[in-house]
């Protein structure tokens, strides 16, 4: 009983209320140094001393990112091939982590296999003790990543960074554990964490081109739960001396972004001389119920939306950005403003243009979050209903004349990086959102007695039956089974008491399930066996088949006053009314093209325009000039596209690849629309030349405000 009732207080003490939602927060610190998990916080500060191994040494992307790196300046002290031995780029090669933790003393380990091996990869760091663990893997499965972080929790020397994240680069140390465009840094004392490596590159080139530099950029990643969040990383920044501003770079999905408002909110108020801090948020203009490239980006159950975040961020204090072109300008201003000082140690190899700070965002008014994000595997109802018998979890018709309903579920708590309970003593889904909440327990061990008497509590089902909240119990247990043994991100159901009898009614389930389990493990291929292929469109098939993250979305409706015709069109509509002059977006990264669609909607859909973004599309990480000719005829497919704006940050991704693919497409799909292109990043000299050479019809930029601008005049040319 104490033990339930000190869980429950400490449940109590440590949850915030957020616009309306609930979610659990760390609790503040004025210190790095904490017990646990937390205490690694530290690990995060690398720099010229950081002695590097790479995991998966010896293969292709890991060898061309070492060269990269240890002529940048990183202190590669060798790597690990399993059961290798030797050299490889004259450094030594280790069979084992803890073979190399014992010769090689490395304080960090860059880990570059592929994702079906980067959970051993990362337990077998986690187990040989190595302070700071980069997992730059995409499509890592969720519920390995769960088990991962509940050993993270139970130890005290080992700190994660991703999964599916670009990593982390000390630029005034030079030292790179990661794939990010090393032109691009410069050496000063700007902080930046981010969750998108695209997003984070564009800061980065505002930062250098106003002669601004770095001291070190986080990119904790967009899986469901990561290793490392915002309150860790600004937590670093507070009591880093080479950092005087900082940048937190953000988007739809979870509630980091309010975490770090709340923390700021403190840390401004017990600092004498806080140091400024400016954001950007990504994901205004996401559709509801979809998941926008990143595995995470999507709007949960009490989660935020991009429009949330960003009021939260803007009431702690923080200056805020509509895109982070314009970082370098604020960040002078304010620096200036704040008496603080920044000298960029960095000689510019090329000249820069400068954005201006004009407005803040116009964020749209959206409806309520819809319940269900369209990505993965969803089963049919008969499928579902059968799967639930198979764990003893029978459904009923919706009752009626229940005088209360219930909900109740497994899923990702993404905040206490472990999975939780689901509960609200309501199904009713306008009130759903803001009543529901979130009861975290373990992984390894299961849903706690404590966790299930808290939620079982929040259902109002405390003072229920006997019979009726042992069935809630078992229930509970139930869904935790069918959730482990098929690799579910989500297990929901709603509940009732029959008015009959003390029986509890389960009806209308939603289950949700990760198709990295499938797709990268090779697990679960019975269960993904039920998908109906015959429901998935060509186009959604192509885009699959291409590891392309394609989302048309709906035409806008345009102010009076503009040239083209206001219009509520079906993105797959070929209306005669329909517009015919939006803006097919190719894009690189997540991030990036979550940001580019906002942009586009704030720039472009008021007089003298009338256009916005007809889709959202990320490229992927391993986009191939294949890739990029697929791209551009998804695009090309819809009729509504009147011009195609090819946007790219390049990390991982080659400017010259992209290039060759924008050339494959205009000899292969014969392409008649208008094309605007900016090429940034990674070779993004060699891409601009293979563009130049190739002669083509193009509108070539540099600068990200010019580009939107000319596609703007090419978009009013379609409408007349």
């Amino acid at each position: 009983m104490l033990s339930q009732q000190a869980h429950g207080l400490r449940n109590a003490i440590c949850r915030t209320k957020y616009h309306g939602y609930w979610t659990t927060r760390s609790s503040f610190s004025t210190s790095l140094r904490r017990n646990g998990y937390d205490s690694t916080i530290q690990n995060l500060k690398i720099g010229a001393h950081t002695r590097v191994i790479f995991q998966g040494f010896t293969g292709k992307q890991a060898t061309a990112n070492a060269k990269e790196s240890i002529q940048w300046g990183t202190n590669v002290v060798g790597g690990v091939k399993p059961n290798g031995s030797g050299e490889h780029l004259g450094l030594p090669v280790l069979p084992s982590v803890r073979a190399a933790m014992e010769q090689l003393k490395p304080d960090a380990t860059g880990i570059y296999v592929a994702a079906h091996q980067a959970t051993a990869a990362i337990e077998e760091a986690i187990k040989a003790e190595v302070p700071l663990i980069v997992a730059v893997a995409e499509h890592i499965p969720l519920h390995d990543m769960m088990r991962i972080h509940s050993m993270l929790q139970s130890q005290s020397k080992s700190r994660l960074i991703g999964a599916n994240a670009p990593g982390i680069i000390s630029a005034i140390g030079r030292c790179r554990i990661g794939f990010q465009p090393l032109p691009t840094f410069s050496p000063g004392h700007i902080g930046i964490v981010a969750k998108s490596g695209t997003l984070s590159y564009e800061t980065v080139g505002s930062l250098t081109r106003a002669g601004l530099g770095q001291s070190l950029c986080i990119a904790v990643g967009g899986d469901v739960i990561a290793g490392t969040n915002f309150v860790d990383a600004l937590k670093v920044f507070e009591h880093d001396k080479d950092t005087e501003a900082i940048i937190v770079v953000g988007e739809l999905g979870g509630t980091i972004e309010e975490e770090a408002a709340d923390w700021i909110i403190n840390y401004r108020r017990r600092v004498k001389d806080p140091k400024p801090i400016a954001a950007v948020i990504g994901g205004f203009q996401a559709p509801h119920g979809k998941v926008m490239g990143h595995a995470g980006a999507w709007v949960g159950l009490g989660e935020g939306t991009a429009e949330s975040k960003y009021k939260a961020l803007e009431r702690a204090g923080v200056t805020m950005v509509d895109h982070p072109a314009k970082f370098g300008g604020v960040i002078k201003d304010i620096l200036a403003k704040s008496g603080r000082s920044e000298q960029s140690a960095a000689q510019q190899r090329r000249s820069y243009h400068t954005s201006r700070f004009s407005r803040r965002p116009q964020v749209p008014v959206t409806g309520p979050t819809q319940l269900h994000q369209k990505h993965s595997l969803h089963l049919t109802a008969e499928q579902s209903t059968a799967l639930l018998k198979s764990h003893n979890i029978h459904l009923t018709l919706p009752p009626e004349g229940s005088p209360s309903t219930h909900y109740l579920g497994i899923s990702p708590h993404r905040s206490n990086r472990s999975p939780s309970i689901i509960a609200a003593p309501t199904a009713n889904p306008s009130q759903l959102n803001q009543r529901v909440r979130r009861f975290p327990f373990d992984y390894r061990s299961g849903p706690s007695a404590g966790a299930i008497a808290d939620a079982i509590a929040h259902l109002q089902l405390d003072a229920a039956p006997p019979k009726a909240k042992a069935q809630v119990v078992q229930l509970i247990h139930n869904l935790w089974t069918l959730y482990t043994e098929k690799e579910a991100i989500d297990a929901h159901v709603n509940l009732a008491l029959s008015v009959d009898d003390d029986e509890l009614l389960i009806y209308s389930p939603y289950l949700f399930f990760d198709d990295a389990a499938f797709k990268s493990g090779k697990r679960q291929a019975h269960l993904h066996a039920l998908r109906d292929e015959a429901s998935i469109s060509a186009t959604d098939q192509q885009a699959e088949d291409a590891g392309i993250v394609y989302v048309p979305l709906a035409s806008p409706v345009f102010p009076t006053g503009t040239r083209q015709k206001g219009t509520q069109t079906s993105p797959s509509s070929a209306a005669k009314d329909g517009p015919r002059n939006l803006v097919g977006t190719l894009v690189n990264g997540a991030g990036l093209a979550l940001n580019t669609i906002d942009t586009l909607s704030a720039r472009l859909s008021a007089p003298p325009h009338a256009t916005s973004a007809a889709n959202f599309l990320d490229t992927g990480g391993k986009a191939t000039s294949d890739t990029i000719k697929t791209s551009f005829k998804l695009v090309l497919s819809d009729p509504r596209v009147g011009v195609v704006f090819v946007n790219i940050f390049g990390g991982l991704t080659l400017c010259d690849m992209i290039a060759e693919g924008i050339i494959l497409a205009f000899k292969e799909l014969d392409v008649k629309k208008p094309v605007v292109v900016r090429l940034r990043g990674t070779n993004e000299a060699k891409g601009q030349k293979v563009l130049e050479d190739a002669k083509l019809p193009i509108h070539a930029f540099d600068d990200f405000e010019e580009a939107v601008k000319k596609v703007g005049e090419l978009a009013n040319v379609h409408a007349e």
